[in-house]
């Protein structure tokens, strides 16, 4: 094996252990996996998905518990979906897999006008299918591909567009209490995921649904980061931090915090008003010890 050979091997082989380990710390941090569960790998044939069910197969074989996996695709019967990829794929793997296919294209071609976003309605209709279907298998995980950049992309929506401070939870309970709902790459980065897809060449089936809307805004915002990304590195890394980091007191909401009720207590306080110090002020780039590292 040349050089040059060997050196795409030793990445290729970091870029692994990197996204094992990235992984494994949010499982463990959330405790998004415990003994004898079941869990039920949403993969619709993009590249998160599949390096979701790959990493959690590689997990599960070093993981000191015993867990399950199914892998569950709903066939949302767009056309010219290739039906045999993925049951292919899963086969080949000897992943036991359930294909549930329903038609919720022709639904959101029907409801919504041409040139709106279909992305909530889809999002709904689909949430609604996979919940009966986890229930039908027996499933007491539900696991999303979601990534960091996802978590961040939907926290800036909720921040510019909905006026609220809400991102992607790594693990939630679905409306009717009966679901987990888990985000195991919550700590991966796209582009770790895009990489990692084209080393194990993946069968990617692209999504005609999402990718004929080129101007969501959800898009918007992914360029918006990777523009920060490039011209100011570390913005990023820090501003997902900070999800991590919240202090209610330094914020609004009266709800989190109860500021009718603050007094004086005539008592130092650690935690009191830092909010305009300069301290905490750091460069971009001098991240505090606590963050979660990504190279």
């Amino acid at each position: 094996m040349n050089a040059r050979l060997r050196k795409l091997a030793f990445e290729n082989h970091k870029l692994e252990k990197r996204l094992l380990r990235l992984t494994g710390q949010a499982i463990a941090q959330f405790n998004m996996i415990e003994a004898g569960d079941r869990v039920m790998v949403c993969l619709s044939g993009g590249k998160d998905s599949y390096s979701l069910l790959d990493v959690l197969l590689l997990l599960r074989e070093r993981a000191p518990i015993d867990f399950d996996i199914v892998a569950v695709n709903l066939d949302q019967k767009q056309p010219g979906f290739p039906e045999d990829v993925l049951p292919e794929y899963l086969r080949t793997r000897g992943v036991p897999f359930h294909i549930e296919a329903q038609d919720t294209y022709s639904i959101v071609k029907r409801v919504i006008p041409e040139g709106k976003t279909m992305c909530s309605l889809c999002s709904r209709l689909r949430r609604g299918v996979l919940y009966r279907v986890a229930g039908e298998l027996g499933a007491t995980k539900i696991a999303l591909g979601h990534h960091r950049d996802d978590i961040l992309g939907t926290f800036f929506l909720n921040l510019f567009y909905g006026g609220t401070l809400k991102a992607m939870p790594p693990k939630l309970m679905s409306d009717d209490g009966k679901h987990i709902v888990i985000r195991p790459l919550a700590y991966v980065e796209e582009a770790d995921l895009a990489r990692y897809a084209e080393v194990k060449a993946f069968p990617i089936i692209p999504c005609n649904l999402c990718g004929s809307q080129v101007n969501l805004k959800r898009q918007e915002i992914k360029r918006m980061l990777v523009e920060w990304q490039k011209r100011h590195p570390g913005r990023v890394e820090n501003t997902f931090n900070a999800l991590a980091r919240v202090t209610p007191s330094h914020l609004m909401d009266a709800d989190l915090f109860e500021f009718a009720a603050l007094r004086a207590s005539g008592r130092p306080d650690v935690g009191g008003d830092i909010a305009f110090d300069e301290s905490p002020c750091e460069s971009e780039e001098g991240a505090a010890a606590d963050v979660i590292r990504f190279a």
